[in-house]
């Protein structure tokens, strides 16, 4: 029996199966993965990709934001990264209280330059548009009464009233935007202008000549200008009104958000001060100091300056514009008054209108609509011109202009009186005037020029109560940025001050 050297033998593995003979070799098994626990430690057979283990991700590219906060949370652990926080808040809390405040009044300021110097000057040109026409009205009307050869003051200020209004027109239409209510009616007034100054041209020839049709000529020109040409200029009044109340709207309102602003600045920079006291016991940080008085100075000067350039613009408001617009509607109601007087006597009765079942001169029912509308010293609008005014100046021309309506009211019965009596003579002598009677023209006249004086009054009186509110703003919002500029700095300089001690 042989046996095997030492040493030499095999080890032991799968038993060979029968049916293969000696010398054949045995057949390879698969590769089975190991495993257990220790799995993960035997390595892949080499050569095989499937069984190869995946490469690393690749690590997150972080945000340049979340950088800086992680970069802000490691300087806050330390006192010098907390100064340097608190120095780059408080310079931004103040640049931006200068800069909001700058802006808050720049447009202020301007809205309150555009009432002065813009939009209230406007509206009283759109005033005198309609004052110049009604009163043109009213002298073609009386310079028909007179006669064929109309008389020569007359005349001139019929034709002072169309240039002047052809001038404010023309001034109108250069400050109009396009597409706006005021240009559309300044283009209507243009257009109608020369058609109406045509048919009063008419109106005088045919009357120079003894012609019936000159009357007929000046109702229409009289009926053009009440029905077309007086509510085109009513309309350019009420949008240029409207323009100035807008302006008004924007100059008044206070700078909350600018105020706002200020407080916080101010209490920031308090709690500075607070902090570098605790932590120092120094009583007074020099740049932080001047960093508080400089945003103190801005916030009173923005509190002071708005609340007295609100005053000065209410008031303004109140005894300027408001009696400016009662004293004109009143100037308006007597130009009216005394056309449809005159034409009352220039129809004798051609054109009448229903009044309770009754019919009567159209004319004359239009007069006493505008008498009353007029008023007297406690009633209409002589009684609210009266109220508004807050002084002698004002209040006097007012008083005499309603003591003239009560002249001429009491004249004007007279010559109805005289006219419905069959006495037209009469009646015109008593309203274009003779050597025997006091016309109501002499009233007319008296309540024209009082009004006249008062409106100049409140005007100036407006002047310089607009002037009073635009010059509190003035400088405000440069001086907000100076001074916000400086504070920053001076909270700058005070926090680096205490940096240097760390270096």
């Amino acid at each position: 029996m042989t046996h095997p050297p030492y040493g030499s033998a095999a080890p032991p593995g799968p038993p060979v199966p029968p049916s293969r003979g000696p010398g054949q070799a045995a057949p390879v098994m698969p590769a089975v993965p190991p495993q257990g626990p220790g799995a993960a430690l035997v390595p892949p057979p080499p050569g095989d990709p499937a069984l190869a283990p995946p490469p690393p991700a690749a690590p997150r590219r972080r945000t340049a934001f979340s950088e800086g906060v992680d970069r802000l949370r490691a300087a806050a652990t330390t006192e010098p990264g907390r100064l340097r926080i608190i120095g780059a808040v408080l310079a931004l809390l103040v640049v931006a209280f200068g800069a909001v405040t700058t802006w808050q009044m720049t447009e202020r300021s301007a809205a309150a330059d555009d009432v002065l110097h813009r939009s209230q000057p406007l509206t009283a040109d759109a005033a005198a548009i309609y004052r110049s026409l009604a009163d043109a009205n009213t002298a073609a009307s009386s310079g028909f009464l007179a006669g064929g050869q109309e008389p020569a003051d007359v005349r001139a200020r019929y034709e002072r009233d169309i240039e002047r209004a052809s001038d404010k027109l023309a001034k109108a239409a250069s400050n109009a935007g396009s597409g706006s209510s005021s240009a559309a009616s300044v283009g209507k007034l243009n257009k109608l202008l020369p058609e109406y100054t045509g048919l009063i041209e008419r109106a005088r020839a045919n009357n120079r000549q003894g012609l019936p049709l000159g009357g007929a000529y000046l109702r229409y020109a009289n009926d053009k200008m009440q029905t077309q040409m007086l509510p085109a200029a009513e309309k350019l009044y009420t949008a240029e009104n409207d323009r100035l109340s807008s302006d008004y709207d924007s100059a008044k309102p206070y700078p909350w958000f600018a105020i706002a602003l200020g407080v916080l600045a101010l209490a920031a920079l308090g709690w500075a001060q607070h902090r570098n006291y605790r932590r120092t016991n120094r009583v007074f940080n020099h740049g932080l100091l001047a960093a508080s008085a400089a945003a103190t100075v801005v916030l009173l000067w923005l509190v002071v300056g708005h609340t007295v350039a609100r005053s000065g613009l209410g008031d303004s408001y109140d005894h300027g514009v408001r009696s400016l617009n009662v004293l004109n509607d009143a100037r308006i109601s007597s130009l009216k008054a005394r056309g449809n007087e005159n034409l009352t006597l220039v129809s004798r009765g051609a054109e009448t209108t229903e009044v309770n079942g009754e019919a009567q001169d159209k004319f004359d029912v239009a007069y006493r609509t505008q008498m009353k509308q007029l008023g007297g010293a406690d009633s209409g609008l002589l009684g609210r011109a009266a109220d508004l005014a807050r002084d002698t100046g004002g209040e006097s021309p007012v008083t005499e202009a309603a003591k003239n309506v009560g002249v001429w009211k009491d004249r004007h019965k007279v010559a109805r009186a005289s006219d419905d009596a069959g006495n037209y003579r009469g009646a015109l002598d008593k309203v274009i005037g003779s050597k025997a009677d006091k016309p109501t023209g002499e009233c007319f006249d008296n309540v024209d020029a009082a009004l006249d004086r008062a409106l100049a009054f409140e005007q100036n009186e407006f002047q310089q109560a607009a002037q009073d509110g635009r010059g509190a703003m003035s400088g405000l919002p440069v001086g907000a940025a100076v001074l916000a500029v400086l504070a920053a700095a001076g909270a700058v300089l005070g926090i680096g001050r205490r940096l240097s001690e760390y270096r």
